[in-house]
């Protein structure tokens, strides 16, 4: 689409390998950095400088989640849009793992909390000086059906798994239609939320980390 991209991990090989797809992709647009989230407020070269910042089911896996919704919002240039997925905390369990836990009490890799509702979100972006536009839902009950079946199926041969289901990702369309038949709850709850201008961080106040000077 012509945009600049920046992908960080703190996987180096995800970096690699995410770097030599995108050369084969031609795409001259897109870098990769080794970066771990939790010290993204270290990383001073990229404060107030994209237009949007996308964070997929990651914040439940970090302990200072309201850290790292100041370090995104510090990252944002005024105006720009932070889009977020994260578990919905009144989803039903795909399975009985990860979903119904033990949750971790370390940052392992596995989720520290169920996860969020709306007043959640609503509450970190506030303390962050965002200012929350749209919160939805995502991953309904074919969605996750199918998300069971994959990992079953991984346990065995992950590739063949994928395989398995490719004809069956057709049937998430019906996700809009079973949830509310069903009475089945979506699996993330989504949020758009932004970064205020110049003129409104000045109304914010102290709960605005980082406020980007236009230039």
């Amino acid at each position: 689409m012509g945009c600049e991209a920046l992908g960080l991990s703190w996987d180096e090989r995800n970096q690699r390998v995410a770097q030599e797809r995108a050369a084969i992709m031609k795409i001259s647009g897109a870098s990769f950095d080794v970066c771990d989230v939790r010290h993204l407020d270290s990383r001073r070269d990229l404060r107030c400088k994209f237009d949007v910042v996308i964070c997929l089911e990651t914040i439940e896996h970090i302990l200072d989640d309201q850290k790292l919704i100041n370090d995104m919002a510090g990252c944002l240039r005024n105006m720009g849009t932070l889009l977020l997925t994260t578990p919905y905390q009144r989803f039903r369990s795909i399975g009985p793992q990860p979903d119904d836990g033990p949750l971790s009490i370390l940052e392992d890799g596995g989720h520290v909390r169920r996860g969020y509702l709306d007043s959640d979100l609503r509450t970190l972006c506030a303390q962050a000086g965002l200012e929350v536009d749209e919160i939805s839902y995502c991953s309904g009950f074919m969605s996750q059906k199918i998300t069971y079946l994959l990992r079953i199926g991984s346990k065995l041969n992950r590739l063949l798994a994928w395989l398995a289901i490719l004809p069956l990702r057709v049937f998430p369309l019906l996700d809009p239609a079973l949830g509310p038949l069903l009475k089945w709850p979506d699996y993330s709850i989504c949020l758009r939320a932004h970064k205020p201008s110049a003129l409104q961080d000045s109304a914010v106040g102290e709960t605005a980390q980082y406020s980007c000077q236009p230039v």
